[in-house]
């Protein structure tokens, strides 16, 4: 990745088709009354916009949607709430986007939603100005349990934040650890192990250690790590050896505005159930993303 790409205003109607069209390939029912009203409370869109889904899913996979918040939309979460798209609540979850534009130089918000599941998280993006895991803990509405696994994140050197995303449906937070040489081998090794969850094959590893973020889930009820995610470029050989055929087809065949290859990324996630397989492809770049990525893929 090298030439800068940049996008243009895109409008609903682009926006939706091309939904369509990868919800399609998913085998995804899209409908527009569900998607549209979404489409229209955050548009035109004017940086990235990204596809993405879970493998080994069945009749309940679902193709999520990543947009970036235009810059006149101050308050995402108040807006989505105003749109009737989020119920309102008083449960923490609903002062977090608040407190940390409060606390930290937000370079961009992007939105998620699935077009079977609708509205579900926020990512606030901070590549310009991470956070430190203390700073994070001391956000009032965080859960407590970023603060009782600090010293899990410091035995495995792990401090920078560069993104904080912000479920709303499911009522937990990820932070997204910035990996600017990767991660060695006898970290994801440690990690696994500590938080309880299925050892890796080597070819996991191998892979994993190429991942430019990790990311870990915490809720506001438990203390407990529920998930570590690794994301990296496309590791379409691992993806292809381990689920189902439609998945790889999926991801190497989404549309996309831009010149040259699709750009895609795979993420494998452990939960004590097991592993899961996720990938994401980039129907458009915002210019922070273009420019992040440049920096971060090996």
């Amino acid at each position: 990745m090298s030439e800068a790409i940049t996008s243009e205003a895109t409008s609903v109607e682009v926006v939706y088709a091309a939904i369509e069209e990868a919800a399609g390939l998913r085998n995804v029912p899209c409908s527009p009354e569900k998607v549209v009203p979404i489409l229209s409370a955050f548009g035109p869109f004017e940086g990235g916009v990204i596809f993405s889904s879970t493998a080994g899913q069945g009749d309940g996979a679902d193709v999520d949607l990543t947009i970036q918040v235009p810059k006149a939309i101050g308050d995402p979460y108040t807006h989505a709430v105003s749109s009737g798209l989020l119920p309102e609540t008083d449960h923490p979850v609903a002062s977090l986007l608040a407190d940390l534009q409060e606390r930290c130089s937000v370079d961009e918000v992007l939105i998620d939603f699935g077009v079977v599941s609708g509205f579900n998280k926020l990512y606030v993006h901070v590549p310009r100005d991470p956070q430190t895991v203390s700073q994070l803990a001391a956000v009032p509405s965080m859960p407590r349990a970023v603060a009782e696994n600090a010293d899990f994140f410091a035995r495995h050197g792990l401090d920078a934040v560069a993104m904080i995303a912000i479920d709303y449906r499911r009522r937990t937070t990820n932070l997204y650890f910035h990996l600017p040489t990767g991660i060695e081998r006898e970290i994801i090794v440690s990690m696994l192990r500590e938080l309880g969850l299925p050892e890796a094959d080597e070819q996991l590893l191998e892979s994993a250690r190429k991942s430019f973020r990790v990311y870990f889930t915490l809720g506001w009820d438990s203390s407990k790590i529920e998930r570590i995610s690794f994301a990296r470029s496309l590791d379409l050989p691992l993806i292809k050896d381990r689920v189902e055929p439609e998945f790889a087809r999926w991801v190497t065949n989404t549309p996309y505005t831009y010149p040259g290859d699709r750009f895609s990324i795979s993420i494998v996630k452990w939960t004590p159930e097991g592993e899961q397989f996720n990938a994401g492809s980039y129907f458009q770049f915002g210019p922070l993303q273009w420019e992040v990525l440049n920096k971060i893929l090996r």
